[in-house]
């Protein structure tokens, strides 16, 4: 179990991503695509990503980054450092800038329990060179894995923070951590997440949580080992359907058409009222019909797979799901 403690401060200083963070997605996602666990919403992207880097030319390339992320247990720190959440050039450079005794340290955990490359020694000894190679293998392999789903994974990290946006304008922050069920636990001061790994406790000491909701996190929060960065929590999203690349949905044009036979006037006009997350009793109000009204259309858009539907206390609130967004952006 992990248990994180939290101040008042830390109360007041803890907020949620400002969008998809692209390294943990890019790292998270090599744990997905090595991993045993056949989930149905990936498998085409494992085939195919796979498919892909089996036919790159300079797939060796990646011979490090594959190990320095196997699919369980501990990974370094360094591979997702805090600056990432300004975007994926920021945190290359962030990375690029590794002091060598954090680059020493972790590398040194992780080969106490995983056979590393040799290239790895030049890594740890902090050269220059090592973390350029480094950085340039995560461009590529984000170039294959992540570039062409960017906008699937966009969409459901979109859907996530309007749900907790909501539960921190109902609740404030303790309402946010508490909207957290059920992979974590929020009581009189402690965030607790009772499927993780290892038994730990962080202090947040007065500097706040950054919670970090990701597509490719599996399925228990991952937090950094070293409790002296910058305290991050990154958490599993509701995938909202399987992930395809840029191209497929694009070529899922006649399916939208045939979904679109779905919406009349009212159900139009509820799509549009959930594009920034609303709940029944709102688009009621809004479209001025009765609330069982808007729950049967919202029902009818559900099962299109247009909206995705959570309920919070005596309130559901309805967001876009990707297909949902395209069909109101057409």
């Amino acid at each position: 179990m992990l248990k994180i403690h939290f101040s008042g401060e830390d109360i007041l200083r803890t907020r949620v991503a400002p969008a998809a963070d692209p390294v943990w997605e890019l790292v998270l996602s090599l744990h997905v695509l090595r991993g045993r666990t056949r989930d149905p919403l990936t498998a085409n992207w494992r085939r195919s990503v796979a498919r892909d880097l089996r036919q790159d030319s300079a797939s060796e390339q990646l011979r490090l980054l594959f190990a320095l992320n196997p699919p369980r247990g501990y990974f370094p720190d360094f591979l997702t450092p805090y600056a990432s959440v300004e975007g994926f050039e920021a945190g290359l450079d962030a990375l690029r800038r590794t002091p060598a005794e954090l680059l020493h340290r972790d590398l040194s955990v992780l080969a106490a329990e995983n056979q590393l490359p040799s290239s790895a020694a030049a890594l740890a000894r902090g050269e220059v060179s090592a973390l350029h190679h480094l950085a340039e293998s995560m461009e590529q392999y984000r170039s294959v894995a992540i570039s062409p789903y960017w906008s699937r994974i966009q969409a459901a990290v979109a859907a996530d923070r309007t749900r907790r946006a909501r539960a921190l304008l109902d609740g404030g922050v303790e309402g946010l951590l508490t909207s957290l069920r059920p992979a974590m636990r929020w009581e009189s001061g402690v965030l607790e997440i009772h499927s993780y790994p290892h038994s730990r406790e962080l202090h947040l000491d007065g500097r706040g949580l950054l919670l970090v909701p990701s597509f490719f996190c599996a399925t228990t929060p991952v937090a950094l080992l070293d409790p002296a960065l910058p305290p991050v929590l990154v958490y599993p999203v509701d995938r909202l359907g399987a992930l395809v690349s840029a191209d497929a949905s694009a070529a899922s044009g006649a399916a939208r058409e045939s979904l679109a036979a779905l919406l009349g006037r009212t159900r139009a006009a509820v799509l549009q009222a959930s594009d920034e997350g609303c709940t029944t009793g709102e688009v009621a109000r809004q479209l001025n019909i009765s609330p069982a009204a808007a729950s049967q259309h919202a029902t009818v858009l559900r099962n299109a797979g247009l909206l995705v539907s959570h309920r919070e206390r005596n309130s559901v609130l309805h967001t876009l799901t990707p297909l949902g967004r395209a069909m109101l952006d057409a």
